[in-house]
Protein backbone atom coordinates (compact mmCIF):
# COMPACT_ATOMS: atom_id res chain seq x y z
CA UNK A 1 0.00 0.00 0.00
CA UNK A 2 3.04 2.45 1.21
CA UNK A 3 4.76 1.77 -2.28
CA UNK A 4 1.70 2.60 -4.38
CA UNK A 5 2.02 6.28 -5.08
CA UNK A 6 6.04 5.49 -5.18
CA UNK A 7 5.35 3.80 -8.38
CA UNK A 8 2.81 5.82 -10.15
CA UNK A 9 4.33 9.45 -9.74
CA UNK A 10 6.87 8.95 -12.15
CA UNK A 11 3.72 7.94 -14.56
CA UNK A 12 2.03 11.17 -13.64
CA UNK A 13 4.99 12.83 -14.61
CA UNK A 14 5.69 11.13 -17.76
CA UNK A 15 2.09 12.26 -18.94
CA UNK A 16 2.29 15.68 -17.51
CA UNK A 17 5.51 16.69 -19.94
CA UNK A 18 4.60 14.35 -22.66
CA UNK A 19 4.13 16.46 -25.60
CA UNK A 20 0.53 17.63 -26.88
CA UNK A 21 -0.31 15.82 -30.12
CA UNK A 22 -0.17 18.25 -32.90
CA UNK A 23 -3.84 18.20 -33.91
CA UNK A 24 -5.05 19.51 -30.14
CA UNK A 25 -2.90 22.42 -30.06
CA UNK A 26 -5.35 25.55 -31.26
CA UNK A 27 -2.72 26.77 -34.57
CA UNK A 28 -1.87 30.18 -34.48
CA UNK A 29 -0.15 33.09 -36.82
CA UNK A 30 1.52 35.88 -36.09
CA UNK A 31 0.39 39.13 -37.95
CA UNK A 32 1.44 42.65 -38.13
CA UNK A 33 -0.49 45.34 -36.65
CA UNK A 34 -0.07 47.70 -39.64
CA UNK A 35 -1.56 44.89 -42.00
CA UNK A 36 -4.26 44.14 -39.61
CA UNK A 37 -4.92 47.88 -39.87
CA UNK A 38 -4.76 48.15 -43.71
CA UNK A 39 -7.57 45.09 -43.42
CA UNK A 40 -9.58 47.12 -41.68
CA UNK A 41 -9.67 50.05 -43.53
CA UNK A 42 -10.58 47.98 -46.91
CA UNK A 43 -13.32 46.85 -44.76
CA UNK A 44 -14.50 49.61 -44.14
CA UNK A 45 -14.18 50.81 -47.89
CA UNK A 46 -16.63 47.51 -48.29
CA UNK A 47 -18.83 49.04 -45.81
CA UNK A 48 -18.90 52.29 -47.69
CA UNK A 49 -18.99 50.98 -50.70
CA UNK A 50 -21.90 48.91 -50.00
CA UNK A 51 -23.65 51.89 -48.41
CA UNK A 52 -23.32 54.27 -51.35
CA UNK A 53 -24.18 51.34 -53.92
CA UNK A 54 -27.43 50.92 -51.98
CA UNK A 55 -28.41 54.59 -52.19
CA UNK A 56 -27.20 54.85 -55.93
CA UNK A 57 -29.86 52.25 -56.71
CA UNK A 58 -32.78 53.37 -53.87
CA UNK A 59 -35.37 53.78 -57.23
CA UNK A 60 -35.34 49.64 -57.15
CA UNK A 61 -34.72 48.86 -53.75
CA UNK A 62 -38.12 48.19 -53.24
CA UNK A 63 -38.01 44.73 -55.50
CA UNK A 64 -37.93 42.12 -53.49
CA UNK A 65 -34.67 40.42 -55.47
CA UNK A 66 -32.74 43.56 -55.30
CA UNK A 67 -33.63 44.25 -51.45
CA UNK A 68 -32.87 40.79 -50.56
CA UNK A 69 -29.07 40.57 -52.41
CA UNK A 70 -28.46 44.03 -50.50
CA UNK A 71 -29.85 42.28 -47.16
CA UNK A 72 -27.58 39.32 -47.51
CA UNK A 73 -24.58 41.41 -49.00
CA UNK A 74 -25.33 43.58 -45.52
CA UNK A 75 -25.61 40.35 -43.43
CA UNK A 76 -22.01 39.37 -44.64
CA UNK A 77 -20.29 42.81 -44.66
CA UNK A 78 -21.34 42.95 -40.88
CA UNK A 79 -20.02 39.55 -40.15
CA UNK A 80 -16.79 40.30 -41.94
CA UNK A 81 -16.44 43.10 -40.05
CA UNK A 82 -17.12 41.80 -36.33
CA UNK A 83 -14.24 39.36 -37.61
CA UNK A 84 -12.06 41.87 -38.11
CA UNK A 85 -12.61 43.68 -35.09
CA UNK A 86 -12.18 40.21 -33.23
CA UNK A 87 -8.71 40.16 -34.46
CA UNK A 88 -7.31 43.59 -33.66
CA UNK A 89 -8.68 43.19 -29.77
CA UNK A 90 -6.59 42.23 -26.95
CA UNK A 91 -7.14 41.48 -22.95
CA UNK A 92 -7.21 44.32 -20.61
CA UNK A 93 -4.46 42.37 -18.45
CA UNK A 94 -1.51 43.96 -21.05
CA UNK A 95 -2.38 47.12 -19.37
CA UNK A 96 -3.01 46.07 -15.86
CA UNK A 97 -0.54 43.39 -14.78
CA UNK A 98 1.65 46.08 -13.87
CA UNK A 99 -0.72 48.23 -11.27
CA UNK A 100 -0.11 45.82 -8.21
CA UNK A 101 3.08 46.08 -8.24
CA UNK A 102 2.79 49.94 -9.14
CA UNK A 103 0.34 50.49 -5.96
CA UNK A 104 3.04 48.25 -3.69
CA UNK A 105 5.87 50.43 -4.73
CA UNK A 106 4.36 53.75 -4.10
CA UNK A 107 2.41 52.41 -0.72
CA UNK A 108 6.44 50.90 0.23
CA UNK A 109 7.75 54.51 -0.92
CA UNK A 110 5.03 56.24 1.69
CA UNK A 111 5.05 54.13 4.56
CA UNK A 112 1.25 52.44 3.76
CA UNK A 113 0.17 49.29 2.96
CA UNK A 114 -2.24 48.29 0.04
CA UNK A 115 -4.11 45.15 -1.43
CA UNK A 116 -4.94 45.69 -4.40
CA UNK A 117 -7.75 43.40 -6.06
CA UNK A 118 -7.74 42.98 -10.12
CA UNK A 119 -11.28 41.59 -11.34
CA UNK A 120 -12.41 41.86 -15.43
CA UNK A 121 -8.64 41.78 -17.18
CA UNK A 122 -9.90 39.22 -18.96
CA UNK A 123 -11.95 41.20 -21.45
CA UNK A 124 -10.73 42.54 -24.24
CA UNK A 125 -10.75 45.63 -25.86
CA UNK A 126 -9.36 47.35 -29.40
CA UNK A 127 -5.42 47.64 -29.33
CA UNK A 128 -5.12 51.09 -30.20
CA UNK A 129 -7.80 51.98 -27.07
CA UNK A 130 -5.69 49.33 -25.03
CA UNK A 131 -2.37 51.47 -25.87
CA UNK A 132 -3.65 55.13 -24.36
CA UNK A 133 -5.22 53.27 -21.53
CA UNK A 134 -2.15 52.15 -19.68
CA UNK A 135 -0.89 56.14 -18.29
CA UNK A 136 -4.88 57.12 -17.03
CA UNK A 137 -4.87 53.88 -14.81
CA UNK A 138 -1.68 54.17 -13.60
CA UNK A 139 -2.51 57.67 -12.66
CA UNK A 140 -5.54 56.96 -10.85
CA UNK A 141 -3.29 54.02 -9.16
CA UNK A 142 -0.40 56.22 -7.95
CA UNK A 143 -3.22 58.87 -6.96
CA UNK A 144 -5.59 56.56 -4.88
CA UNK A 145 -2.29 55.18 -2.65
CA UNK A 146 -0.66 58.79 -2.58
CA UNK A 147 -3.63 60.95 -1.27
CA UNK A 148 -6.49 58.69 -1.04
CA UNK A 149 -5.45 55.85 1.23
CA UNK A 150 -4.34 56.91 4.71
CA UNK A 151 -1.31 55.95 6.46
CA UNK A 152 -1.83 52.51 8.78
CA UNK A 153 -1.81 54.30 12.15
CA UNK A 154 -4.92 56.79 10.41
CA UNK A 155 -6.70 53.94 9.22
CA UNK A 156 -6.41 52.24 12.58
CA UNK A 157 -7.55 55.22 14.72
CA UNK A 158 -10.81 55.21 12.41
CA UNK A 159 -11.23 51.49 13.27
CA UNK A 160 -10.25 50.43 9.60
CA UNK A 161 -7.85 47.43 8.52
CA UNK A 162 -4.18 48.44 8.14
CA UNK A 163 -3.95 48.01 4.56
CA UNK A 164 -6.04 49.74 2.80
CA UNK A 165 -7.93 48.18 -0.38
CA UNK A 166 -7.42 49.30 -4.00
CA UNK A 167 -10.04 47.37 -6.67
CA UNK A 168 -9.45 47.59 -10.68
CA UNK A 169 -12.25 46.34 -11.84
CA UNK A 170 -13.55 46.11 -15.60
CA UNK A 171 -17.20 45.17 -16.96
CA UNK A 172 -18.50 45.33 -20.05
CA UNK A 173 -21.91 47.27 -20.26
CA UNK A 174 -23.16 46.84 -24.10
CA UNK A 175 -20.89 48.39 -26.60
CA UNK A 176 -18.52 49.85 -23.86
CA UNK A 177 -16.11 48.59 -21.12
CA UNK A 178 -16.34 50.12 -18.07
CA UNK A 179 -12.76 50.23 -15.56
CA UNK A 180 -13.28 51.46 -11.80
CA UNK A 181 -10.20 52.48 -9.89
CA UNK A 182 -12.02 52.11 -6.29
CA UNK A 183 -10.41 52.89 -2.95
CA UNK A 184 -11.51 52.81 0.57
CA UNK A 185 -9.56 55.81 1.81
CA UNK A 186 -10.45 59.36 3.18
CA UNK A 187 -12.44 60.34 -0.02
CA UNK A 188 -11.94 63.78 -1.34
CA UNK A 189 -12.93 66.84 0.93
CA UNK A 190 -15.50 68.66 -1.57
CA UNK A 191 -15.12 71.93 0.79
CA UNK A 192 -11.53 72.18 0.08
CA UNK A 193 -12.18 71.64 -3.62
CA UNK A 194 -14.78 74.80 -3.60
CA UNK A 195 -12.18 76.96 -1.83
CA UNK A 196 -9.73 76.17 -4.30
CA UNK A 197 -11.77 76.28 -7.04
CA UNK A 198 -13.14 80.03 -5.82
CA UNK A 199 -9.06 80.85 -5.47
CA UNK A 200 -8.84 79.87 -9.21
CA UNK A 201 -11.58 82.19 -10.35
CA UNK A 202 -13.83 79.34 -11.67
CA UNK A 203 -16.62 80.00 -9.39
CA UNK A 204 -17.52 83.30 -6.86
CA UNK A 205 -17.63 82.26 -3.38
CA UNK A 206 -21.65 83.44 -2.95
CA UNK A 207 -22.65 80.62 -5.91
CA UNK A 208 -20.72 78.00 -3.75
CA UNK A 209 -23.18 76.80 -0.89
CA UNK A 210 -25.63 76.06 -3.89
CA UNK A 211 -23.80 73.35 -5.72
CA UNK A 212 -24.62 69.96 -6.13
CA UNK A 213 -22.11 67.35 -4.81
CA UNK A 214 -21.70 66.40 -8.90
CA UNK A 215 -20.87 69.71 -10.08
CA UNK A 216 -18.16 70.09 -7.31
CA UNK A 217 -16.75 66.98 -8.54
CA UNK A 218 -16.19 68.72 -12.10
CA UNK A 219 -13.76 71.30 -10.69
CA UNK A 220 -11.46 68.21 -10.20
CA UNK A 221 -10.47 67.80 -13.83
CA UNK A 222 -9.79 71.78 -14.34
CA UNK A 223 -6.38 71.88 -15.25
CA UNK A 224 -3.81 72.73 -12.64
CA UNK A 225 -6.70 72.35 -9.86
CA UNK A 226 -5.54 70.53 -6.99
CA UNK A 227 -6.92 69.34 -3.66
CA UNK A 228 -3.50 67.88 -2.08
CA UNK A 229 -2.47 69.12 1.35
CA UNK A 230 0.68 69.28 -0.26
CA UNK A 231 2.78 68.68 -3.49
CA UNK A 232 4.75 65.03 -3.45
CA UNK A 233 6.94 62.98 -5.59
CA UNK A 234 4.37 60.78 -6.44
CA UNK A 235 1.00 62.59 -7.55
CA UNK A 236 -1.51 64.85 -6.60
CA UNK A 237 -5.11 64.38 -6.38
CA UNK A 238 -6.49 66.49 -8.98
CA UNK A 239 -3.18 66.82 -10.76
CA UNK A 240 -3.47 65.48 -14.49
CA UNK A 241 -7.05 64.10 -13.84
CA UNK A 242 -7.72 67.02 -16.80
CA UNK A 243 -5.01 65.00 -18.66
CA UNK A 244 -6.74 61.87 -17.72
CA UNK A 245 -10.03 62.74 -18.60
CA UNK A 246 -8.58 64.33 -21.94
CA UNK A 247 -7.16 61.19 -23.02
CA UNK A 248 -10.03 59.16 -22.42
CA UNK A 249 -12.86 61.48 -24.05
CA UNK A 250 -10.12 61.38 -27.01
CA UNK A 251 -10.87 57.93 -27.38
CA UNK A 252 -15.07 58.38 -27.48
CA UNK A 253 -15.00 57.68 -23.88
CA UNK A 254 -15.74 59.54 -20.27
CA UNK A 255 -14.75 59.62 -17.12
CA UNK A 256 -17.03 60.00 -13.86
CA UNK A 257 -15.97 60.26 -10.34
CA UNK A 258 -17.43 59.81 -7.51
CA UNK A 259 -16.77 60.44 -3.72
CA UNK A 260 -17.86 60.04 0.27
CA UNK A 261 -15.74 61.51 2.68
CA UNK A 262 -13.73 58.98 5.01
CA UNK A 263 -15.30 55.79 2.18
CA UNK A 264 -13.14 56.14 -0.47
CA UNK A 265 -13.00 57.23 -3.90
CA UNK A 266 -14.01 55.59 -7.18
CA UNK A 267 -12.87 56.96 -10.76
CA UNK A 268 -14.36 54.82 -13.49
CA UNK A 269 -13.84 55.14 -17.07
CA UNK A 270 -16.03 54.19 -19.65
CA UNK A 271 -13.93 53.50 -23.29
CA UNK A 272 -15.54 52.00 -26.32
CA UNK A 273 -14.68 48.33 -27.25
CA UNK A 274 -13.90 49.64 -30.94
CA UNK A 275 -12.03 52.35 -31.94
CA UNK A 276 -12.87 51.93 -35.10
CA UNK A 277 -16.94 52.51 -34.79
CA UNK A 278 -18.19 54.94 -33.00
CA UNK A 279 -21.92 56.69 -32.82
CA UNK A 280 -21.51 60.33 -33.44
CA UNK A 281 -23.95 63.63 -33.89
CA UNK A 282 -24.04 65.30 -37.64
CA UNK A 283 -24.08 68.65 -37.81
CA UNK A 284 -24.17 71.27 -40.88
CA UNK A 285 -22.09 74.47 -40.87
CA UNK A 286 -22.37 76.71 -43.77
CA UNK A 287 -22.04 73.82 -46.78
CA UNK A 288 -19.89 71.91 -44.71
CA UNK A 289 -20.95 69.08 -42.27
CA UNK A 290 -18.68 67.64 -39.35
CA UNK A 291 -19.06 64.88 -36.82
CA UNK A 292 -19.31 65.39 -32.95
CA UNK A 293 -18.72 62.31 -30.77
CA UNK A 294 -22.21 61.34 -29.21
CA UNK A 295 -20.77 60.86 -25.81
CA UNK A 296 -19.67 64.12 -25.86
CA UNK A 297 -22.87 66.08 -26.08
CA UNK A 298 -25.10 66.44 -23.03
CA UNK A 299 -27.97 67.28 -24.93
CA UNK A 300 -29.23 69.56 -28.32
CA UNK A 301 -31.15 72.87 -27.83
CA UNK A 302 -32.02 76.09 -29.78
CA UNK A 303 -31.28 79.58 -28.23
CA UNK A 304 -32.81 82.47 -29.16
CA UNK A 305 -30.08 85.10 -30.78
CA UNK A 306 -31.22 87.72 -28.96
CA UNK A 307 -30.11 86.06 -25.76
CA UNK A 308 -26.78 85.02 -27.01
CA UNK A 309 -24.62 88.04 -25.30
CA UNK A 310 -20.92 89.66 -26.94
CA UNK A 311 -18.13 90.80 -24.86
CA UNK A 312 -14.78 91.70 -25.85
CA UNK A 313 -14.01 88.71 -28.23
CA UNK A 314 -16.05 86.45 -26.36
CA UNK A 315 -20.20 84.87 -26.32
CA UNK A 316 -22.20 84.04 -23.85
CA UNK A 317 -25.92 82.67 -23.24
CA UNK A 318 -28.03 81.82 -20.12
CA UNK A 319 -28.22 77.91 -19.98
CA UNK A 320 -29.62 76.56 -17.27
CA UNK A 321 -30.05 79.36 -15.24
CA UNK A 322 -26.00 79.73 -15.69
CA UNK A 323 -23.99 82.33 -17.81
CA UNK A 324 -21.68 79.33 -20.55
CA UNK A 325 -19.35 80.19 -23.29
CA UNK A 326 -20.68 80.13 -26.40
CA UNK A 327 -17.82 78.63 -28.78
CA UNK A 328 -18.99 79.23 -33.04
CA UNK A 329 -17.72 76.27 -34.61
CA UNK A 330 -17.61 78.52 -37.98
CA UNK A 331 -15.24 80.81 -36.76
CA UNK A 332 -12.93 77.64 -34.60
CA UNK A 333 -12.64 75.89 -38.01
CA UNK A 334 -12.73 78.83 -40.00
CA UNK A 335 -15.84 77.99 -42.44
CA UNK A 336 -17.62 81.47 -44.00
CA UNK A 337 -20.53 81.93 -42.68
CA UNK A 338 -23.94 82.28 -44.45
CA UNK A 339 -24.66 85.89 -44.38
CA UNK A 340 -28.65 85.34 -43.16
CA UNK A 341 -29.23 86.20 -39.85
CA UNK A 342 -31.33 83.47 -37.59
CA UNK A 343 -33.75 84.03 -35.01
CA UNK A 344 -32.28 81.16 -33.40
CA UNK A 345 -28.99 79.19 -32.53
CA UNK A 346 -28.36 75.59 -32.36
CA UNK A 347 -26.27 74.28 -30.29
CA UNK A 348 -24.45 71.30 -28.55
CA UNK A 349 -23.99 71.27 -25.09
CA UNK A 350 -20.69 69.59 -24.22
CA UNK A 351 -17.91 69.74 -21.75
CA UNK A 352 -14.56 70.26 -22.82
CA UNK A 353 -11.53 70.21 -20.29
CA UNK A 354 -13.94 70.73 -17.24
CA UNK A 355 -16.49 73.47 -18.56
CA UNK A 356 -19.14 73.25 -19.74
CA UNK A 357 -19.71 75.05 -23.47
CA UNK A 358 -22.13 75.54 -25.90
CA UNK A 359 -20.50 75.00 -29.80
CA UNK A 360 -22.84 77.06 -32.16
CA UNK A 361 -23.54 75.48 -35.43
CA UNK A 362 -26.20 76.09 -38.58
CA UNK A 363 -28.45 72.95 -38.05
CA UNK A 364 -28.85 69.21 -36.49
CA UNK A 365 -28.54 66.02 -39.51
CA UNK A 366 -29.07 63.58 -37.07
CA UNK A 367 -26.84 60.42 -35.83
CA UNK A 368 -25.20 58.11 -36.88
CA UNK A 369 -22.56 55.45 -36.50
CA UNK A 370 -19.42 55.73 -38.41
CA UNK A 371 -16.74 53.76 -39.47
CA UNK A 372 -13.90 55.84 -38.34
CA UNK A 373 -10.85 56.07 -40.56
CA UNK A 374 -7.35 57.66 -39.43
CA UNK A 375 -6.94 61.30 -40.85
CA UNK A 376 -4.90 61.32 -44.08
CA UNK A 377 -1.29 61.74 -43.64
CA UNK A 378 -1.54 65.22 -45.13
CA UNK A 379 -4.11 66.61 -42.18
CA UNK A 380 -2.16 64.64 -39.50
CA UNK A 381 -1.18 68.17 -37.69
CA UNK A 382 -4.73 69.65 -37.79
CA UNK A 383 -5.36 68.01 -34.09
CA UNK A 384 -8.73 69.29 -33.94
CA UNK A 385 -9.27 66.10 -36.40
CA UNK A 386 -9.49 62.86 -34.70
CA UNK A 387 -10.89 60.97 -37.49
CA UNK A 388 -12.54 60.46 -41.04
CA UNK A 389 -15.47 59.39 -42.81
CA UNK A 390 -17.70 59.15 -45.66
CA UNK A 391 -21.35 59.69 -46.25
CA UNK A 392 -23.37 57.83 -48.43
CA UNK A 393 -23.53 60.43 -50.55
CA UNK A 394 -19.54 60.03 -51.13
CA UNK A 395 -18.67 63.46 -48.97
CA UNK A 396 -15.93 62.98 -46.54
CA UNK A 397 -16.72 64.20 -42.99
CA UNK A 398 -14.17 64.48 -40.10
CA UNK A 399 -14.88 63.79 -37.00
CA UNK A 400 -13.68 66.61 -34.29
CA UNK A 401 -11.82 66.03 -31.02
CA UNK A 402 -13.41 68.96 -28.91
CA UNK A 403 -10.60 69.03 -26.48
CA UNK A 404 -8.64 70.90 -29.01
CA UNK A 405 -10.92 73.74 -29.27
CA UNK A 406 -9.69 75.47 -26.77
Amino acid sequence: MGDGPTREAPVAEAAESAPVPAVLRSPTVRVRTETLDRFLTAVGEVILSSSQLRAGVARYAQEPEVADGFDRVDRRVAELQRRVLELRTAPLERVTDNLPRTARAVAEKLGKRVEVEIAGAELELDRAILDRLGEPLLHLVRNAVDHGLESPAERLAVGKPEAGRLRIEARRQRDSILIDVADDGRGIDLASVCRRAVDAGLIHADLVADLPPEEIVRFIFHPGLSTAQKVSEVSGRGVGMDAVKATIEGLGGEVILRTERGQGTTTTLRVPITAAVQRVLLVGIAAERVAIPISKVERILEVPAADVEHAAGDSFALIDGAPIPVLFLAHRLRIEERSAAATSVPVVLTEIRGERVALAVDRFLGQQEFYVKPVPELLASVRILSGLTVLQDGSPVFLLDLNQLV
